[in-house]
Protein backbone atom coordinates (compact mmCIF):
# COMPACT_ATOMS: atom_id res chain seq x y z
CA UNK A 1 0.00 0.00 0.00
CA UNK A 2 1.34 3.19 -1.05
CA UNK A 3 1.23 6.22 2.06
CA UNK A 4 0.59 9.58 0.89
CA UNK A 5 3.02 12.39 1.54
CA UNK A 6 0.94 13.59 4.49
CA UNK A 7 1.28 10.45 6.13
CA UNK A 8 4.95 10.48 5.78
CA UNK A 9 4.96 13.37 6.56
CA UNK A 10 3.60 12.87 10.23
CA UNK A 11 5.05 10.00 10.31
CA UNK A 12 8.80 9.92 9.43
CA UNK A 13 10.98 7.70 8.19
CA UNK A 14 13.14 6.41 11.84
CA UNK A 15 16.37 6.75 11.11
CA UNK A 16 17.95 3.73 12.66
CA UNK A 17 21.28 2.07 12.88
CA UNK A 18 19.82 -1.43 11.16
CA UNK A 19 18.65 0.87 8.72
CA UNK A 20 21.94 2.81 8.09
CA UNK A 21 23.84 -0.42 7.72
CA UNK A 22 21.20 -1.82 5.34
CA UNK A 23 19.72 1.04 3.22
CA UNK A 24 22.65 4.08 4.23
CA UNK A 25 25.14 4.97 0.78
CA UNK A 26 28.75 4.56 0.76
CA UNK A 27 29.59 8.16 3.33
CA UNK A 28 27.14 6.31 5.71
CA UNK A 29 28.71 3.19 5.68
CA UNK A 30 31.91 4.93 5.73
CA UNK A 31 30.96 6.65 8.83
CA UNK A 32 31.22 3.14 10.14
CA UNK A 33 34.95 3.31 10.21
CA UNK A 34 35.01 7.16 10.05
CA UNK A 35 32.69 8.97 12.49
CA UNK A 36 30.96 11.82 11.09
CA UNK A 37 32.48 11.26 7.44
CA UNK A 38 28.82 11.18 6.73
CA UNK A 39 27.53 14.46 8.24
CA UNK A 40 30.85 16.29 7.08
CA UNK A 41 30.02 15.02 3.20
CA UNK A 42 26.65 16.88 3.42
CA UNK A 43 27.45 19.88 4.61
CA UNK A 44 27.87 19.34 8.59
CA UNK A 45 31.26 19.94 8.85
CA UNK A 46 31.49 20.89 12.31
CA UNK A 47 29.32 18.21 13.91
CA UNK A 48 31.39 15.38 11.59
CA UNK A 49 34.64 16.89 12.78
CA UNK A 50 33.20 16.73 16.72
CA UNK A 51 32.19 13.19 15.80
CA UNK A 52 35.92 12.29 14.56
CA UNK A 53 37.47 14.08 17.00
CA UNK A 54 35.70 11.81 19.57
CA UNK A 55 36.41 8.78 17.63
CA UNK A 56 40.12 9.83 17.82
CA UNK A 57 40.55 10.74 21.43
CA UNK A 58 38.47 7.47 22.16
CA UNK A 59 41.20 5.36 20.19
CA UNK A 60 44.29 7.23 21.50
CA UNK A 61 42.99 6.46 25.36
CA UNK A 62 42.47 2.58 24.28
CA UNK A 63 46.12 2.53 22.72
CA UNK A 64 47.57 4.65 25.74
CA UNK A 65 46.12 3.35 28.86
CA UNK A 66 42.93 1.78 28.36
CA UNK A 67 43.49 -1.85 26.51
CA UNK A 68 45.86 -1.94 29.23
CA UNK A 69 43.31 -1.55 31.76
CA UNK A 70 41.23 -4.27 30.06
CA UNK A 71 44.21 -6.29 29.83
CA UNK A 72 44.85 -6.21 33.41
CA UNK A 73 41.01 -6.24 34.66
CA UNK A 74 41.14 -10.13 33.80
CA UNK A 75 43.68 -11.00 36.48
CA UNK A 76 43.77 -7.62 39.05
CA UNK A 77 47.56 -7.56 39.29
CA UNK A 78 49.92 -10.42 39.90
CA UNK A 79 52.87 -7.93 41.81
CA UNK A 80 53.12 -7.70 45.33
CA UNK A 81 54.71 -5.25 47.25
CA UNK A 82 58.09 -6.15 48.68
CA UNK A 83 60.28 -5.16 50.88
CA UNK A 84 63.87 -4.42 50.54
CA UNK A 85 66.57 -3.81 53.24
CA UNK A 86 68.91 -1.01 52.00
CA UNK A 87 72.30 -1.49 53.66
CA UNK A 88 73.82 2.28 52.88
CA UNK A 89 70.60 3.91 54.91
CA UNK A 90 70.11 0.57 57.46
CA UNK A 91 66.40 0.84 56.80
CA UNK A 92 63.44 -1.27 55.40
CA UNK A 93 62.76 0.18 51.71
CA UNK A 94 58.69 -0.60 50.18
CA UNK A 95 58.88 -1.15 46.36
CA UNK A 96 55.30 -0.20 45.08
CA UNK A 97 53.12 -3.56 43.46
CA UNK A 98 49.91 -3.74 41.86
CA UNK A 99 47.37 -1.97 43.78
CA UNK A 100 43.82 -4.12 42.70
CA UNK A 101 41.53 -1.82 43.66
CA UNK A 102 42.82 1.00 41.19
CA UNK A 103 43.32 -2.09 38.69
CA UNK A 104 39.28 -2.50 39.51
CA UNK A 105 38.61 1.46 39.36
CA UNK A 106 40.47 2.10 36.19
CA UNK A 107 39.08 -1.35 34.48
CA UNK A 108 35.22 -0.63 35.23
CA UNK A 109 35.72 2.81 33.89
CA UNK A 110 37.19 1.66 31.00
CA UNK A 111 34.19 -0.60 30.39
CA UNK A 112 31.99 2.08 31.08
CA UNK A 113 33.55 4.50 28.69
CA UNK A 114 33.65 1.81 25.84
CA UNK A 115 30.13 1.38 26.34
CA UNK A 116 29.22 5.63 25.94
CA UNK A 117 31.52 5.15 23.03
CA UNK A 118 29.48 2.54 21.16
CA UNK A 119 26.18 4.70 22.49
CA UNK A 120 27.66 7.86 20.91
CA UNK A 121 28.98 5.82 17.70
CA UNK A 122 24.90 4.88 16.94
CA UNK A 123 24.36 8.41 17.29
CA UNK A 124 26.65 9.15 14.69
CA UNK A 125 25.89 6.64 12.30
CA UNK A 126 21.71 7.72 13.08
CA UNK A 127 23.00 11.75 12.18
CA UNK A 128 24.60 10.42 9.24
CA UNK A 129 21.95 8.40 7.32
CA UNK A 130 19.43 11.36 8.56
CA UNK A 131 21.87 13.65 6.87
CA UNK A 132 21.66 11.28 3.73
CA UNK A 133 18.21 10.65 3.61
CA UNK A 134 17.29 14.72 4.09
CA UNK A 135 19.65 15.25 1.36
CA UNK A 136 18.33 12.81 -1.29
CA UNK A 137 14.79 14.01 -0.87
CA UNK A 138 16.24 17.81 -1.61
CA UNK A 139 14.98 18.72 2.18
CA UNK A 140 16.88 20.74 4.47
CA UNK A 141 19.89 19.87 6.25
CA UNK A 142 20.63 21.43 9.72
CA UNK A 143 24.12 23.47 10.08
CA UNK A 144 25.78 23.37 13.40
CA UNK A 145 24.30 26.85 14.55
CA UNK A 146 20.92 25.08 13.73
CA UNK A 147 21.61 22.12 15.74
CA UNK A 148 22.34 24.40 18.86
CA UNK A 149 19.56 26.59 18.29
CA UNK A 150 17.49 23.54 18.72
CA UNK A 151 19.24 22.70 22.06
CA UNK A 152 16.78 25.67 23.52
CA UNK A 153 13.02 24.47 21.48
CA UNK A 154 12.25 21.26 20.59
CA UNK A 155 15.81 19.40 21.99
CA UNK A 156 15.62 21.38 24.93
CA UNK A 157 14.89 18.28 26.98
CA UNK A 158 18.38 17.13 26.41
CA UNK A 159 20.22 19.72 26.90
CA UNK A 160 18.71 19.80 30.64
CA UNK A 161 18.98 15.84 31.02
CA UNK A 162 22.79 16.01 30.10
CA UNK A 163 24.12 17.26 33.29
CA UNK A 164 22.03 14.86 35.65
CA UNK A 165 23.11 11.90 33.66
CA UNK A 166 26.52 12.81 33.69
CA UNK A 167 26.41 13.27 37.60
CA UNK A 168 24.69 10.05 37.41
CA UNK A 169 26.90 7.84 35.56
CA UNK A 170 29.79 9.30 37.40
CA UNK A 171 28.64 9.09 41.23
CA UNK A 172 25.56 6.32 40.55
CA UNK A 173 26.50 4.10 38.00
CA UNK A 174 30.09 3.31 37.74
CA UNK A 175 29.93 2.92 41.85
CA UNK A 176 27.13 0.43 41.39
CA UNK A 177 28.89 -1.40 39.01
CA UNK A 178 32.51 -1.59 41.09
CA UNK A 179 30.64 -2.34 44.22
CA UNK A 180 29.24 -5.40 42.41
CA UNK A 181 32.68 -6.54 40.94
CA UNK A 182 33.86 -6.02 44.26
CA UNK A 183 31.56 -8.83 45.54
CA UNK A 184 32.97 -11.10 43.31
CA UNK A 185 36.39 -10.80 44.39
CA UNK A 186 38.45 -11.86 47.61
CA UNK A 187 39.06 -8.36 48.67
CA UNK A 188 39.48 -7.71 52.58
CA UNK A 189 41.58 -8.26 55.37
CA UNK A 190 41.36 -12.25 55.59
CA UNK A 191 44.52 -12.76 54.21
CA UNK A 192 45.69 -9.78 53.72
CA UNK A 193 44.27 -9.18 50.46
CA UNK A 194 43.98 -4.89 51.22
CA UNK A 195 46.55 -4.41 48.65
CA UNK A 196 46.03 -7.45 46.13
CA UNK A 197 42.99 -9.43 45.38
CA UNK A 198 41.79 -11.52 42.75
CA UNK A 199 38.28 -13.31 41.71
CA UNK A 200 37.16 -15.94 43.59
CA UNK A 201 32.98 -15.91 41.27
CA UNK A 202 30.11 -17.00 43.56
CA UNK A 203 32.92 -17.79 46.73
CA UNK A 204 31.15 -15.20 48.71
CA UNK A 205 27.45 -15.74 48.17
CA UNK A 206 28.53 -19.47 49.35
CA UNK A 207 30.12 -18.38 52.15
CA UNK A 208 26.83 -15.88 53.08
CA UNK A 209 24.47 -18.62 52.19
CA UNK A 210 26.20 -21.22 54.27
CA UNK A 211 24.31 -21.49 57.42
CA UNK A 212 27.00 -23.61 59.36
CA UNK A 213 29.24 -20.82 58.93
CA UNK A 214 29.72 -17.82 61.18
CA UNK A 215 29.07 -15.31 58.69
CA UNK A 216 25.95 -17.50 57.46
CA UNK A 217 24.76 -17.80 60.76
CA UNK A 218 25.01 -14.35 61.32
CA UNK A 219 23.61 -13.22 58.13
CA UNK A 220 20.19 -15.49 58.60
CA UNK A 221 20.00 -14.07 61.86
CA UNK A 222 20.08 -10.17 60.95
CA UNK A 223 18.10 -10.49 57.66
CA UNK A 224 15.47 -12.17 60.35
CA UNK A 225 15.60 -9.29 62.89
CA UNK A 226 15.62 -6.54 59.45
CA UNK A 227 12.29 -8.06 58.17
CA UNK A 228 10.67 -7.85 61.40
CA UNK A 229 12.09 -4.39 62.57
CA UNK A 230 10.91 -3.01 59.08
CA UNK A 231 7.73 -4.57 59.59
CA UNK A 232 6.91 -3.00 63.29
CA UNK A 233 8.71 -0.47 62.81
CA UNK A 234 6.21 0.73 59.30
CA UNK A 235 3.12 -0.53 60.64
CA UNK A 236 3.02 0.44 64.54
CA UNK A 237 3.94 3.71 62.44
CA UNK A 238 1.30 3.67 60.28
CA UNK A 239 -1.19 3.07 63.12
CA UNK A 240 -0.34 5.43 66.03
CA UNK A 241 -0.09 7.81 63.03
CA UNK A 242 -3.58 6.35 61.75
CA UNK A 243 -5.36 6.70 65.80
CA UNK A 244 -3.86 10.38 66.00
CA UNK A 245 -4.83 11.69 62.81
CA UNK A 246 -8.25 9.95 62.87
CA UNK A 247 -8.80 11.25 66.77
CA UNK A 248 -7.49 15.05 65.71
CA UNK A 249 -9.78 15.24 62.40
CA UNK A 250 -13.04 14.70 64.32
CA UNK A 251 -15.51 17.67 64.09
CA UNK A 252 -16.07 17.01 68.15
CA UNK A 253 -12.05 17.48 68.44
CA UNK A 254 -11.38 20.99 69.42
CA UNK A 255 -8.26 23.17 69.06
CA UNK A 256 -6.80 20.71 66.28
CA UNK A 257 -4.28 22.80 65.33
CA UNK A 258 -2.82 23.29 69.02
CA UNK A 259 -3.02 19.40 69.13
CA UNK A 260 -1.41 19.12 65.53
CA UNK A 261 1.36 21.68 66.81
CA UNK A 262 2.06 19.28 70.01
CA UNK A 263 3.37 16.31 67.98
CA UNK A 264 4.81 17.54 65.28
CA UNK A 265 7.11 19.84 67.35
CA UNK A 266 9.64 16.70 67.68
CA UNK A 267 10.03 17.27 64.24
CA UNK A 268 11.96 20.29 64.32
CA UNK A 269 14.59 19.12 66.85
CA UNK A 270 17.30 17.49 64.16
CA UNK A 271 16.27 13.15 64.83
CA UNK A 272 19.59 12.57 65.25
CA UNK A 273 19.56 14.88 68.05
CA UNK A 274 16.63 13.14 69.42
CA UNK A 275 18.35 9.69 69.08
CA UNK A 276 21.19 10.56 70.84
CA UNK A 277 19.36 12.47 74.02
CA UNK A 278 16.73 9.21 74.46
CA UNK A 279 20.41 6.59 74.07
CA UNK A 280 21.69 8.95 77.37
CA UNK A 281 18.72 8.98 79.12
CA UNK A 282 17.96 4.94 78.58
CA UNK A 283 21.54 3.70 79.76
CA UNK A 284 21.92 1.87 82.92
CA UNK A 285 22.87 5.48 84.78
CA UNK A 286 20.59 7.43 82.67
CA UNK A 287 17.90 9.19 83.88
CA UNK A 288 15.13 6.64 83.49
CA UNK A 289 16.88 4.22 85.42
CA UNK A 290 17.91 6.82 88.71
CA UNK A 291 14.14 8.15 88.42
CA UNK A 292 13.12 4.93 88.75
CA UNK A 293 15.59 4.23 92.04
CA UNK A 294 14.63 6.90 93.75
CA UNK A 295 10.81 6.49 93.14
CA UNK A 296 11.69 2.68 94.69
CA UNK A 297 10.42 0.83 92.02
CA UNK A 298 13.53 -0.51 91.06
CA UNK A 299 16.26 -2.03 93.77
CA UNK A 300 19.08 0.93 94.20
CA UNK A 301 21.77 -1.27 92.43
CA UNK A 302 19.65 -2.62 89.75
CA UNK A 303 18.98 -0.71 86.51
CA UNK A 304 16.68 -2.09 83.60
CA UNK A 305 18.78 -3.14 80.23
CA UNK A 306 17.15 -1.38 77.73
CA UNK A 307 20.36 -1.65 75.69
CA UNK A 308 22.06 -4.31 77.61
CA UNK A 309 19.63 -7.52 77.01
CA UNK A 310 18.58 -8.37 73.53
CA UNK A 311 14.44 -8.68 73.57
CA UNK A 312 14.75 -5.32 75.92
CA UNK A 313 17.21 -3.51 73.03
CA UNK A 314 15.10 -4.72 70.13
CA UNK A 315 11.87 -3.62 72.44
CA UNK A 316 13.92 -0.12 73.04
CA UNK A 317 14.60 0.69 69.25
CA UNK A 318 10.79 -0.29 68.11
CA UNK A 319 9.32 2.24 70.94
CA UNK A 320 11.58 4.59 70.19
CA UNK A 321 10.97 5.00 66.46
CA UNK A 322 7.55 4.95 67.25
CA UNK A 323 8.23 8.48 69.06
CA UNK A 324 10.39 9.57 66.39
CA UNK A 325 8.26 8.88 63.22
CA UNK A 326 4.52 8.94 64.34
CA UNK A 327 4.37 12.76 64.03
CA UNK A 328 5.85 12.67 60.26
CA UNK A 329 2.67 9.36 59.73
CA UNK A 330 0.69 12.03 61.46
CA UNK A 331 1.25 15.00 58.79
CA UNK A 332 0.82 12.52 55.37
CA UNK A 333 -2.69 10.66 56.80
CA UNK A 334 -3.73 14.21 58.03
CA UNK A 335 -3.42 15.41 54.11
CA UNK A 336 -5.43 11.80 53.33
CA UNK A 337 -8.38 12.69 55.89
CA UNK A 338 -9.00 16.46 54.97
CA UNK A 339 -8.99 14.72 50.95
CA UNK A 340 -11.84 12.25 51.49
CA UNK A 341 -15.21 13.51 49.94
CA UNK A 342 -17.34 14.42 53.07
CA UNK A 343 -20.47 13.28 50.90
CA UNK A 344 -19.63 9.83 51.22
CA UNK A 345 -19.64 9.93 55.28
CA UNK A 346 -23.08 11.94 55.05
CA UNK A 347 -24.75 9.17 52.67
CA UNK A 348 -22.99 6.41 55.39
CA UNK A 349 -24.74 8.15 57.91
CA UNK A 350 -28.32 8.62 55.91
CA UNK A 351 -28.15 4.47 55.14
CA UNK A 352 -27.71 4.09 58.85
CA UNK A 353 -23.86 2.92 59.27
CA UNK A 354 -22.11 3.20 62.45
CA UNK A 355 -17.89 5.05 62.94
CA UNK A 356 -16.97 1.48 62.74
CA UNK A 357 -18.48 0.22 59.45
CA UNK A 358 -17.94 3.89 58.42
CA UNK A 359 -14.08 3.56 59.27
CA UNK A 360 -14.33 -0.09 57.84
CA UNK A 361 -15.78 0.99 54.34
CA UNK A 362 -14.48 4.60 53.11
CA UNK A 363 -11.77 5.45 55.55
CA UNK A 364 -9.30 3.00 56.25
CA UNK A 365 -9.78 1.96 52.35
CA UNK A 366 -9.14 5.26 50.72
CA UNK A 367 -6.23 5.84 53.04
CA UNK A 368 -4.66 2.24 52.02
CA UNK A 369 -5.41 3.25 48.11
CA UNK A 370 -3.44 6.62 48.80
CA UNK A 371 -0.53 5.60 51.06
CA UNK A 372 0.21 1.77 50.12
CA UNK A 373 3.07 3.59 47.82
CA UNK A 374 3.94 5.54 51.10
CA UNK A 375 4.14 2.34 52.83
CA UNK A 376 6.34 0.25 50.64
CA UNK A 377 8.73 3.53 50.66
CA UNK A 378 8.64 3.45 54.57
CA UNK A 379 9.55 -0.34 54.47
CA UNK A 380 12.32 0.08 52.26
CA UNK A 381 13.64 2.97 54.17
CA UNK A 382 13.14 0.97 57.36
CA UNK A 383 15.02 -1.93 56.76
CA UNK A 384 17.80 0.69 55.51
CA UNK A 385 17.61 2.68 58.41
CA UNK A 386 20.68 3.15 59.76
CA UNK A 387 20.62 5.95 61.78
CA UNK A 388 17.69 4.79 64.36
CA UNK A 389 19.75 1.43 65.20
CA UNK A 390 22.88 3.19 65.09
CA UNK A 391 22.80 6.15 66.81
CA UNK A 392 20.77 4.25 69.67
CA UNK A 393 21.84 0.97 70.32
CA UNK A 394 24.86 0.76 67.94
CA UNK A 395 23.70 -2.32 66.65
CA UNK A 396 24.19 -3.95 70.45
CA UNK A 397 24.52 -5.97 72.95
CA UNK A 398 26.54 -8.48 71.20
CA UNK A 399 26.33 -11.78 73.05
CA UNK A 400 28.46 -14.09 71.21
CA UNK A 401 32.42 -12.69 70.63
CA UNK A 402 32.83 -14.65 67.62
CA UNK A 403 30.13 -12.49 65.54
CA UNK A 404 30.33 -9.51 64.04
CA UNK A 405 26.94 -8.38 64.11
CA UNK A 406 24.91 -7.19 67.51
CA UNK A 407 21.60 -8.10 68.38
CA UNK A 408 19.66 -4.80 66.84
CA UNK A 409 22.12 -4.70 63.81
CA UNK A 410 20.08 -4.51 60.38
CA UNK A 411 21.73 -5.82 57.15
CA UNK A 412 22.86 -1.86 56.49
CA UNK A 413 24.58 -1.74 60.28
CA UNK A 414 26.15 -4.82 59.60
CA UNK A 415 27.58 -3.73 55.96
CA UNK A 416 28.81 -0.80 57.47
CA UNK A 417 30.66 -2.69 60.83
CA UNK A 418 31.91 -5.12 58.11
CA UNK A 419 33.34 -2.91 55.62
CA UNK A 420 34.46 0.09 58.01
CA UNK A 421 35.38 -1.82 61.12
CA UNK A 422 36.57 -5.46 60.14
CA UNK A 423 37.81 -4.74 56.03
CA UNK A 424 35.51 -7.90 55.09
CA UNK A 425 35.08 -5.58 51.47
CA UNK A 426 33.78 -7.90 49.38
CA UNK A 427 31.18 -9.58 51.76
CA UNK A 428 29.99 -5.85 52.36
CA UNK A 429 29.40 -5.90 48.63
CA UNK A 430 27.39 -9.30 48.87
CA UNK A 431 25.51 -7.82 51.77
CA UNK A 432 24.89 -4.71 49.31
CA UNK A 433 23.60 -6.24 46.53
CA UNK A 434 21.65 -8.85 48.04
CA UNK A 435 19.34 -6.33 50.31
CA UNK A 436 18.75 -4.22 46.68
CA UNK A 437 17.81 -7.49 45.67
CA UNK A 438 15.45 -8.23 48.48
CA UNK A 439 14.12 -4.93 48.24
CA UNK A 440 13.48 -4.39 44.95
CA UNK A 441 11.37 -7.51 44.24
CA UNK A 442 9.45 -7.40 47.81
CA UNK A 443 8.48 -3.36 46.35
CA UNK A 444 7.75 -4.40 42.79
CA UNK A 445 5.96 -7.37 44.04
CA UNK A 446 3.67 -5.40 46.86
CA UNK A 447 3.05 -2.42 44.52
CA UNK A 448 1.28 -4.22 41.26
CA UNK A 449 -0.47 -6.25 43.75
CA UNK A 450 -1.76 -3.12 45.51
CA UNK A 451 -5.11 -1.52 44.67
CA UNK A 452 -3.12 1.56 44.06
CA UNK A 453 -1.73 -0.44 40.47
CA UNK A 454 -4.77 -1.95 39.66
CA UNK A 455 -7.37 0.44 39.77
CA UNK A 456 -5.18 3.66 38.86
CA UNK A 457 -7.78 6.56 39.21
CA UNK A 458 -9.95 4.53 41.24
CA UNK A 459 -11.41 7.23 43.63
Amino acid sequence: MKLSKKWVNEFPTPYTCERAIREGGLETKLSMLLMGFGNFVHGQRIKGLLYLALEVIYIVFMAAAGLSFLGMLRGLGTVPQTEVWDEAKQVYLYVKGDQSVLILLYGVTTVLLSVLFFLAWRGALRSAYKAECLAKEGRHVNTFGEDLSSLLNENLYRLLMTPPMAFILAFTILPLIFMICMAFTNYSKIGNHLLLFDWVGLENFRTLFDSSSILGTTFWSVLLWTLIWAFFATFSNYIFGMILAITINRKETRAKGFWRFCFVLSCAMPMFVSLLIMRTILQPDGAVNVLLRNLGWIAPDASLPFFTDPMWARVTVIVVNIWVGVPYTLLQLTGVLQNIPSDLYEAARVDGANALQIFGKITLPYMLYVTTPYLIATFTGNVNNFNVIYLLSGGGPVTDLSSTAGSTDLLVTWLYKLTIDKQYYNIGAVIGILTFVILAIGALFSYRRSKSYKEEGGF
